[in-house]
């Protein structure tokens, strides 16, 4: 993409040398001249500013000011010694320090000279002092980096400090490549998509990224960077998946058969929703086709995911074609298994699982039936990617939470065909749609956005500590009424560092607020050996226990109908789309449930809008999209995956029409030119050919 003196090593670079290059290397991955230039600015100080001495106050960010030096004086001795000068406008005077650098100070700072000082305004003894300020001479010289009117600010760390590589190091650096290489700055995109969206060239927006003209030419260069980068990533991963509808044949599914309707007429005992009915249609029509369906499921916590994977799985099934589902932990996989034999009730499908606790005498039994193919469905964890793990035709794969596996592990469940069957994969964490686009770009996306009929949405309540003996009435009131609660913590034992309310600490204030000889307690954290989790777990199921005192463990994979009160203590400390998980463990009986977040007096403005936002909706994903907003698209957890959300300038957030802009063009590119053999798209085609070299083609994401 760029010219060759683009891909200089960045130790070639005057006055950067191997010691520089080899830190500017591990910190910041700056291995080349071009990764240089693709180190932006995260902000830009406004240089066209000047303040008056008599307009300052304490709380200016920076400032800059035209004077006089009237005085300069050193103070102090060794280590204490520092040089202070005093700079004079028409309405006062400012002191400036320097406790470094003293002996060009010394030399360069004159009596008399009028300069132009760069800084933070600070006050000392009630006067106003600027330590290490930036001083340039009066007027400024025309240089590059001196006749800025819009500074560039870099990140930087202290071990590059060391090298005197801070933000105005990296600006020094970026000036010489562009001195030395803007004439080489090839141009990426073709010049039909330019035109369309009035886009400046790759070398005036790299100019002007770096060193603006003026505000205007900086918005011109952003956008064109925004563009490009979306651009390119969904062209990426537009094309992995035109590339996979050309070349995999998809098994098809031609026949709603005997299983189906079966199921559907005589066996479900619920009307499904809406949404459901519209997913099971759009998969339908995928698996018709005659490619390969890789469709992404989004629901939120108890809106029917697994109905519609089950019904899937018997479409599969009534073409001849066995189905598995694999859940990222045996907690989940069993639940699924629970289910999917509940609701088979025995009849039209045969299905099994297979977990790593499974015996060797299971194993060697069920490998002989799924090869055979007596076994229609199964459900399991890791173990369903091991090599001895045979279908005798496999022609759907259902992943629960596909964030949770890696590439390789997902891809080795779609080698056990010669073609590669269907994939449905489903996620129960809403996912913003910007960040849908962008994470699961190429995957055809369906929205579960209906709870069933009859479910009552799940009141939210926010009480602080003072309110602590009102939540313990609550839950005695909950318990008498025959119902169960979850008492969720963030920690197991005390820390010296967060002063939060503990999971053993919280046992103790239990057993003395609720004394009955009657009333047991379930205690299931993260350190416990699975057998003594699954044996607490289980005792809480089926009733035995009224409260479970948890930390997050249980986030996912209990599902107990009977239980109508989730509390979350120290609620402030919890991310949006976890306390959400969480309160989705309830409200899945036909009784009303109830979520109490509870949480200290002084929140942060970021913990009150996440305990505010769970107080006003249930609506996952109204949830994930302010969740985006305070988080940020990489902090979300569990949905990176990586060389995808590599963004150095975009954001998810703001730039959501720029992201429409880029990934529209893409689609019109390839409904045009499925292969990018225009002549206009030769630029497209190389970047593609380029990414595709080296990378699996059974790779889903």
């Amino acid at each position: 993409m760029f010219a060759s003196d683009l891909d200089t090593t960045i130790e070639f670079l005057k006055g950067v040398g191997p010691k520089r290059a080899e830190i500017l290397q591990k910190e910041l991955g700056i291995f080349t001249y071009a990764d240089l230039l693709s180190y932006y600015p995260f902000r830009y100080i406004d240089r066209t500013r000047f303040y008056k001495v008599s307009e300052l106050t304490p709380d200016l960010p920076y400032v800059q000011i035209l004077g006089r030096i009237t005085g300069k004086e050193t103070i102090g001795e060794k280590h204490k010694k520092r040089i202070v000068a005093r700079l004079t406008d028409e309405t006062g005077t400012i002191e400036l320090v320097w406790f470094q650098s003293l002996k060009w100070v010394e030399e360069n700072v004159m009596r008399g000279k009028v300069y132009i000082a760069f800084g933070k305004p600070a006050v000392f003894n009630g006067s106003f002092s600027i330590s290490h300020p930036e001083l340039e001479t009066y007027p400024r010289p025309t240089t590059v980096t001196g006749n800025l009117t819009l500074q560039p600010v870099y990140n930087s760390t202290e071990k590059l400090k060391k090298f005197s590589l801070d933000s105005k190091g990296i600006q020094k650096m970026q000036a010489l490549v562009i001195e030395q290489c803007l004439a080489e700055v090839k141009e990426t995109l073709p010049s039909y998509i330019l035109e369309k969206y009035q886009l400046v060239n790759r070398r005036e927006a790299l100019l002007n990224i770096h060193f603006p003209k003026d505000s205007g030419a900086l918005q011109h260069a952003e956008r064109r960077l925004k563009f490009e980068e979306l651009f390119f990533i969904q062209l990426q991963l537009l094309s992995s998946k035109q590339f996979r509808e050309l070349k995999f044949k998809g098994h098809l599914f031609s026949t709603v058969g005997k299983r189906v309707n079966t199921f559907y007429k005589d066996i479900l005992p619920f009307e499904l929703t809406g949404a459901q009915k519209r997913v099971i249609k759009e998969i339908r029509i995928d698996t018709q086709r005659g490619i390969q369906m890789n469709r992404l499921v989004q629901g939120d916590v108890g809106s029917g995911k697994t109905v519609v994977a089950l019904m899937s799985m018997l479409l599969a099934n009534d073409n001849g074609f066995q189905a598995c589902i694999m859940a990222p932990t045996e907690i989940l996989a069993r639940q699924h298994y629970h289910s999917i034999a509940s609701l088979l009730d025995g009849k039209v499908a045969r299905v099994d699982i297979l977990t790593g606790n499974s015996t060797k005498k299971q194993r060697v039994m069920l490998h002989q039936q799924l090869e055979s193919g007596e076994i229609d469905i199964l459900v399991g964890t890791h173990a369903l990617i091991e090599d001895k793990v045979i279908f005798k035709n496999l022609g759907l794969v259902v992943i629960d939470e596909q964030h949770r596996f890696g590439v390789e592990q997902r891809a080795k469940l779609w080698r056990k065909n010669n073609i590669p069957p269907h994939i449905l994969v489903m996620t129960a964490t809403p996912i913003p749609r910007t960040l849908a686009m962008t994470v699961y770009g190429d995957l055809d996306v369906s929205m579960i956005d209906e709870l069933p009929v009859g479910r009552k949405p799940i009141e939210t309540k926010h009480f602080f500590e003072g309110q602590r003996l009102r939540m313990f009435g609550f839950m005695k009131t909950e318990i008498a009424k025959g119902r169960q609660v979850y008492v969720v913590y963030p920690l197991i034992k005390e820390s010296e560092k967060l002063d939060l309310l503990h999971l053993e600490a919280g046992i103790e204030q239990m057993r003395y607020q609720f004394p009955l000889p009657d009333l047991q307690i379930s205690i299931v954290h993260g350190k416990m050996k699975n057998v003594d989790k699954q044996f607490e777990m289980q005792r809480f199921v089926e009733g035995k226990t009224q409260i479970m005192v948890a930390t997050t463990v249980i986030e996912v994979g209990v599902n107990v109908p009977n239980a109508s009160v989730m509390i979350i203590e120290n609620a402030e400390r919890f991310g949006l789309s976890q306390l959400h998980q969480l309160r989705g463990r309830v409200g899945r009986g036909a009784e009303q449930s109830y979520c109490i977040l509870m949480s200290g007096q002084k929140l942060s403005k970021e913990g009150r809008k996440r305990l505010e936002t769970m107080v006003m909706t249930n609506n996952g994903f109204e949830i994930s999209e302010i969740d985006l907003e305070l988080r940020g698209p990489g902090d979300l957890s569990g949905t990176m995956q990586s060389g995808v959300m590599d963004l150095k300038l975009a954001n998810l957030v703001k730039d959501q029409q720029i992201l429409l802009e880029a990934r529209n063009t893409v689609i019109e590119i390839f409904q045009e030119d499925p292969l990018l053999s225009l002549p206009q798209n030769a630029l497209l085609k190389r970047f593609v050919d380029k990414k595709s070299r080296g990378i699996a083609l059974d790779k889903i994401s």
